[in-house]
This record gives C-alpha cells, sequence and structure tokens, in this order.
C-alpha cells in the first residue's frame, strides 16, 4: 500500500490530502497559509492530516507540492528586484513583448555580442561592460537574467555572461535558453526575468517545506507541480521556478479530472487571490501554444491554456463612485481580510473600527490597516519607503495612523508590491461572515468593516449602502458577476470569438433572459466544474448566472492538493535542424552547433541528444517506468520541381510516475 501526500499553498489555505494507491482519499485538512514563512502553513496541514488519518509519517511514500505562489507574485507585482543584461539587441527592443513593463525599473545591460540565425557569432561579447555593470550592481539585487540574440541558435554569450556572474556576484543568474527552445528575443528575456525574480522565493519555500516535512517525520521524496500539471522534482523547481506559475492552477485541473470523471466542460477554481478557468477537453487541459500568461504577462513556459484573473475570497473591494448609484468593483490585488486580522490582532482591530464607527463622517482610510511581513530582503529601497517600512515595525497599525502624507501612498504601494507589507481591507471573504456562508473567523469585525465601507457617498450624495447586510450583498453580487464575465471570456475565446463580447449589453441582456420587441439568450453550452474551498459559498448563484450546471464536488476545496500527487513526472525537450545552405545541415545544441552532410543524421544527432537529455530529467525528477514519446515537425518547399528542406523542429517527450519510498 502507498500512501501519498498532497499539498497545495494558496493565498489564504494551505491544504493537504493523503491518497492510499492513488484511489481512494484517507484524509483532508487546512490550515492558514502563512505568506511571512509558507512552511509554518505546510507543517500545520501536514500534521492536521496525518493526525486524521491516523498515519504515521513514516508511511508516507512520496510527497508532492502545488502553490501558487510564483503565480500571486506575478499577479500581484512581486517578486526580488532582479537586473537584465541583454546582449546583442537594441536598447528599443526592451520595449517589446512587455519586456519593460516586466523590468518595472530594474536595472539593465544592454552588450554587444550575440549570434545570426545560423548560430554563427554576430558581435563579439563585451566582456569589460558587462563587468562594469556586474560591479555596479552585484550588491542591490537578488539575481540576475540573461537573454541573448539567437541564443537558441547558439547560446555560447549566454554560457559565459552566466559564468561571469557566477564568479563576480554569486548571485543565481537565468540563462534564456534553458527556459525555451523557441526564437523571439524579448519574450525569452522576461521570461529569464520572471524566472529570476521568483527564484528566492521558491527556492525559500522548497527548501523550508523540505525541512518542515522531515521535521514531522516524513523522509519521502519531494515533487512540485509544474504550469502543464506535470511533477518536477524540487531541485529542478528551484532552479527553474518559473515553470511553476500555474502550478496551482494546472494542479486543480488534474485533480477535477480525477473526482469528477469529466471529460468536457470549464474547470473554475477559486481561491483567495484568483480565478483560475481552463477548458477540460476529451479528459484532457489544453496546452498553451503561445506560452503561460499570467496577469500582464506572456511569457514562454509550456503550460495549460489557463485563464487568471485577480479575483478571489480575498480580493480587495474598490469604490466605484461615478454614477448616481455608484457600486464597487473587486481585485486583482489580494488584501488580508478585517476579519481574520481581527482574530490575529483583536487588540487593535476591533476598538479601531468601533472608534471610526463612531465618527460622524466618514474617513478615507476607514477599515484600512496595514502590516509588515517578518523575515522579507529588504533591499534597494527609498528613503521614503525605509522610513514607512521602519515605521510600521513589527505591529499592525490603521492605516491612517501610519500615513503622515499623500507622497507615501506610493511608498506604501511599492512595499506592498515587494511582498514587504501587506495593506488589510473589505474583500468577499468579510462580506460572506456577514451574510451566513463563512464564520471561520471574526464577524463582528465583517460587520464594522462592511457597514463603514457603505458610508460611502454615490454621486446622488446618498450612502452606498444603508446596512452592513447590503454592502455584503452588493460585494457577493459583484463577485458572482466578474466570475460570470471570466467564464464567458474563456468560453469566447474557446470558440474563436472575442472575449470582448463577454461584457456587451447583449450578452449581459441575454443572461438575464431578456425579453422585450427582441428576445436575447446567452449563457454557456458546457457545464463548469467549481473548485476551491469557497466555491460552495459562491458557484451556485454563478452557475444560475450563466445558465449553466455547476459541478461542485466532494473535495472541491482540496483539489489542488489531490491534483498535486496523481500526477506523471513529464520531461519535453526541443531542438531545431536548419541548413545555412545547400547540403548542409546544422543541428543547434546547447553544446553549440554541428553540422551535417545529410537531413537523416543530423536528425539522428538532434533526437538522440534529446532523447537523453529527457531521459535524464525525468530520472533526475524521480520517474520510473519511463515512455519516451518523438514528434518530429518538418518543414519542406518546393523549389524548381524538387522538395527542399527548410527547417525541423524535434520534440522528445519523456514520462513516467514518480518513484514511490518504501519504508
Amino acid at each position: 500500500m502507498a500512501i501519498l501526500l498532497g499539498v497545495d499553498t494558496g493565498g489564504t489555505y494551505t491544504d493537504a490530502v493523503l491518497l492510499r494507491d492513488e484511489e481512494v482519499v484517507l484524509a483532508r485538512a487546512k490550515a492558514l497559509t502563512t505568506r511571512h514563512d509558507l512552511a509554518i502553513g505546510v507543517g500545520a496541514a501536514v500534521r492536521a492530516v496525518l493526525a486524521q488519518a491516523q498515519i504515521d509519517p513514516s508511511e508516507v511514500g512520496l510527497a508532492s507540492l502545488s502553490t501558487t505562489l510564483a503565480t500571486n507574485a506575478l499577479v500581484e507585482g512581486q517578486g526580488g528586484r532582479v537586473a537584465l543584461i541583454y546582449v546583442g539587441f537594441r536598447a528599443k527592443d526592451l520595449e517589446a513583448q512587455g519586456l519593460a513593463d516586466g523590468l518595472a525599473g530594474d536595472p539593465v545591460c544592454v552588450l554587444e555580442g550575440g549570434h545570426n540565425h545560423d548560430g554563427s557569432e554576430a558581435a563579439t561579447l563585451d566582456e569589460q561592460a558587462l563587468l562594469a555593470f556586474l560591479e555596479t550592481h552585484k550588491e542591490d539585487v537578488s539575481g540576475f537574467a540573461v537573454a541573448a540574440q539567437f541564443a537558441t541558435r547558439n547560446p555560447a554569450h549566454e554560457v559565459r555572461v552566466a559564468e561571469l556572474v557566477r564568479d563576480i556576484t554569486g548571485a543565481p543568474v537565468s540563462a534564456s535558453h534553458q527556459l525555451s527552445a523557441k526564437l523571439g528575443g524579448p519574450k525569452r528575456a522576461l521570461t529569464a526575468v520572471l524566472n529570476a525574480r521568483l527564484i528566492g522565493m521558491i527556492d525559500a519555500l522548497i527548501g523550508r517545506a523540505e525541512a518542515e516535512l522531515r521535521t514531522i517525520g516524513i523522509d519521502a521524496p519531494m515533487m512540485v507541480v509544474r504550469g502543464d500539471g506535470a511533477l518536477m522534482s524540487a531541485a529542478q523547481a528551484r532552479m527553474r521556478p518559473i515553470e511553476t506559475i500555474l502550478s496551482g492552477p494546472a494542479a486543480s485541473i488534474v485533480g477535477a479530472r480525477w473526482l469528477t470523471g469529466a471529460d468536457t466542460g470549464l474547470v473554475s477554481d477559486i481561491g483567495g487571490t484568483t480565478t483560475d478557468v481552463a477548458m477540460l477537453k476529451a479528459g484532457r487541459p489544453a496546452i498553451d501554444p503561445d506560452g503561460a500568461r499570467v496577469g500582464q504577462h506572456r511569457t514562454m513556459v509550456e503550460a495549460i491554456a489557463m485563464r487568471t484573473t485577480g479575483l478571489g475570497g480575498d480580493s480587495e473591494v474598490h469604490f466605484v463612485g461615478e454614477g448616481l448609484r455608484g457600486g464597487v468593483t473587486l481585485g486583482p490585488r489580494r488584501v488580508v481580510p478585517v476579519s481574520l486580522l481581527a482574530v490575529e490582532a483583536p487588540d487593535v482591530v476591533l476598538p479601531t473600527l468601533e472608534a471610526q464607527m463612531r465618527n460622524t463622517t466618514p474617513g478615507d482610510h476607514d477599515g484600512r490597516f496595514v502590516r509588515a511581513v517578518q523575515g522579507m530582503h529588504a533591499g534597494g529601497l527609498s528613503a521614503r519607503e525605509a522610513d514607512l517600512l521602519a515605521r510600521i515595525g513589527e505591529d499592525v497599525h490603521p492605516l491612517g495612523a501610519v500615513l503622515r502624507t499623500r507622497m507615501e501612498q506610493g511608498a506604501l504601494k511599492r512595499l506592498v508590491a515587494r511582498g514587504l507589507v501587506q495593506v488589510s481591507a473589505l474583500t468577499p471573504s468579510d462580506a460572506s461572515h456577514v451574510l451566513g456562508g463563512l464564520e471561520a473567523w471574526d464577524t463582528q469585525a465583517a460587520a464594522m468593516v462592511c457597514q463603514l465601507f457603505g458610508r460611502r457617498r454615490t454621486g446622488a450624495g446618498e450612502k452606498l449602502a444603508e446596512t452592513s447586510e447590503q454592502m455584503a450583498q452588493m460585494v457577493v453580487d459583484q463577485l458572482t458577476h466578474q466570475t460570470g464575465v471570466a467564464l464567458l471570456q474563456a468560453a469566447l475565446a474557446e470558440d474563436g470569438l472575442d472575449e470582448a463580447f463577454a461584457t456587451h449589453v447583449l450578452i449581459q441582456k441575454g443572461m438575464k433572459g431578456h425579453r422585450g420587441a427582441i428576445r436575447v439568450d446567452a449563457g454557456l453550452g458546457v457545464p463548469v466544474i467549481g473548485l476551491g474551498a469557497s466555491a460552495g459559498t459562491y458557484y451556485p448563484a454563478v452557475g444560475d448566472l450563466v445558465g449553466t450546471e455547476m459541478i461542485l464536488p466532494g473535495d472541491a476545496g482540496v483539489a489542488n492538493a489531490i491534483g498535486a500527487v496523481v500526477g506523471r513526472v513529464t520531461m519535453r525537450h526541443s531542438g531545431t535542424v536548419t541548413s545555412p545552405s545547400e547540403g548542409r545541415f546544422r543541428v543547434h545544441l546547447d553544446t553549440g552547433p554541428e553540422d551535417f552532410a545529410g537531413a537523416d543524421p543530423a536528425l539522428a544527432r538532434l533526437e538522440e541528444t534529446l532523447r537523453d537529455r529527457a531521459m535524464a530529467a525525468a530520472k533526475a525528477a524521480g520517474a520510473e517506468e519511463i515512455d519516451v514519446r518523438v514528434h518530429r515537425d518538418i518543414r519542406t518547399a518546393q523549389a524548381e520541381a524538387r522538395e527542399v528542406f527548410v527547417e525541423a523542429t524535434l520534440t522528445v517527450e519523456a514520462a513516467g510516475r514518480p518513484r514511490v519510498a518504501v519504508g
């Protein structure tokens, strides 16, 4: 009998499940996610599930982790400060593919060098300029990214830059050719930047999680879920954390299929920070051909075709003052629910809310609090940011007591983006406490923060809401609406239609069954599988809104944790053969280009290399009984009545189940 442990660290809760032989769920448990040290929440959930199942830790044969950490960090603009070394490109290329936005002001070094399309050197690498840049920035960034022109055809300059970065700074470096075999320098550069930004966060999570499991007494191999739903070893995830974006959502798709056996439908997973929507067809999630998109970033990471929206149970509620009636909108930033903070710091939160309730006029910062995240690296701050962070210290404060000037609001936003500070404010979770859908935290605090928010004045001069219940219902109704829009956008995109129609007045009227001179009906044509701890609270109304069956499996709240441990190890490696001149066939390898006189020996050499790499990666991930598949995409052209070889791309996939330790 094999005992398998699956763990998912979400934005609010960390879930753990125990399975027997991939067939039966033995136990499930939850613990609050501890943002300052995720391993604490992991340990609490694992101890709880072991106690519930009465399983000795030494009996666990495999542990697997899925996490929304990387996804949430990119959605919320968090992560370490990094430097990009951009070789062979022009400075204006930084504006392509959202690269400048992804850098967010982090330092860049544009160097001479790079290669041509055929793998030959375009210019000599300017090592002196690189050395000067490294000396300037070696102390003020957490890592480096390097992207060189046509590095997938010849990675020599990326390899050399990485060597110098490690020698001089000792910092981690992400080379773009190791993350994707595709052309497209700016997009590869963005992927490398995001990978570098995530390394510290994911490394800390995995290291601490492994240590926590050892402390508990679990000595089993540890796996991590990739964004395509496959498993990788913890060591591989530490080197390529970018591949864990959409890890949690991918695990939810695998879990949804395992729980329901459904072949077709939309899977919608609501967490604390995001709502993730994907299409399940023929029992398998589709892979996004353009690379994973998270928030505003389009990467070259192979992942399921998932739409991630900054909408969850802990999304910040914003006041919409335009128009006579006013209203609210949600997200994309996650905040700490006031009802949760009231449990953690009752001596600050409750008296503050009561005092604000007694004020005759509402304040700009009513119902909002702030605290620092302890143990985070705080390098590279401006004087204003450092002063504000020091003022916050280790305590919880009403936001209005911390901000002294409007200028400091910008500093606060930057501290939040860096993950150094958390804001607490009204969320759908608070609203659900008021309406009776949730009761885990402080309902009194939830009612007060709803009452305070409802005191805001609309364009007509009226209160937004007269009672806390009215305010709470407005928030939950908005969550239902925004979730419906996200589902409609996914369905429209699946049908090849413009997703902007999701908010068109005709679609919105059609969802309400408009009847007048014209009859309009609109809704989803496939069922929705609703996942997440709060799915049972919010999603029945969503199903009614979009007019389809809402499937809510019994273990919907721990689907991610189930999916984390029932997946397979899958390693894919791709490479290219080109023909720079007639009768010459060039294989582009990590070690540099190799030329052959015929296409067949060139393809055989590439396949052998990719097969060896894929097998080695699968074995390193702990896979056994490995199957290998090879896909060849050979492009030819007609010239003078004969077929001419143009280019070939080979992809080798090695897959197997992870090895389970036997006690």
